[in-house]
């Protein structure tokens, strides 16, 4: 996925003054910041302000990194705990507790996913993803859009890799149930 041996290159030289290697490290993971935050959050501003947050932990905490993990799990597992924090912070719980509905025409899970070519499926997927509890939308945006294993999405949340199934398994009933209303 990435070059470690860069990362950490950039890492180095940056904790001996180098300002432009943050600058790079920035540069390189800035867009991959914000649609993380922007999905975890479903807010354009939102996501802006989490990308400054990330970028100023980063700035302010690379002496902490470890080199246990790369340094793009370690910016994931970052801007993941800074768009939680902030949905706590905004008391968006409210907005997702819905009721369970039956609905026994479940379309093929597979079908949504290679179906997201199409803008409508793609705007209604990202206001469904809305309804989600934030540890269900996590699992699913890390699989389906960052194409993360479930190893390397444990690495990062710290949750077992069974947890994580349990959460993209009710993540994805929900959402082909919510995707399949009204059609």
């Amino acid at each position: 996925m990435t070059d470690y041996s860069s990362e950490y290159l950039l890492v180095q030289k940056f904790l001996q003054g180098d300002e432009s290697a943050f600058n790079r490290l920035a540069l390189k993971y800035q867009e991959k910041i914000y649609w993380h935050a922007r999905r975890m959050t479903g807010n354009h501003l939102d996501a802006d302000e989490i990308v400054q947050e990330v970028l100023l932990v980063m700035y302010k905490k690379l002496n902490t990194f470890k080199y246990s993990s790369s340094v793009y799990t370690w910016i994931y597992k970052i801007t993941s705990t800074r768009s939680l924090n902030l949905l706590k912070r905004r008391k968006l719980k409210e907005i997702f507790s819905f009721e369970d509905r039956d609905n026994n025409d479940l379309k093929n899970t597979e079908d949504i996913i290679a179906n997201l070519e199409t803008k409508e499926t793609f705007q209604k997927l990202e206001k469904v993803l809305q309804k989600l509890p934030a540890k269900q939308r996590e699992v699913f945006i890390f699989r389906n859009y960052d194409q993360m294993s479930y190893e390397e999405i444990s690495e990062i949340t710290g949750i077992s890799t069974g947890g994580l199934k349990a959460n993209y398994f009710h993540a994805m009933k929900k959402i082909t149930e919510w995707m399949n209303e009204n059609d």
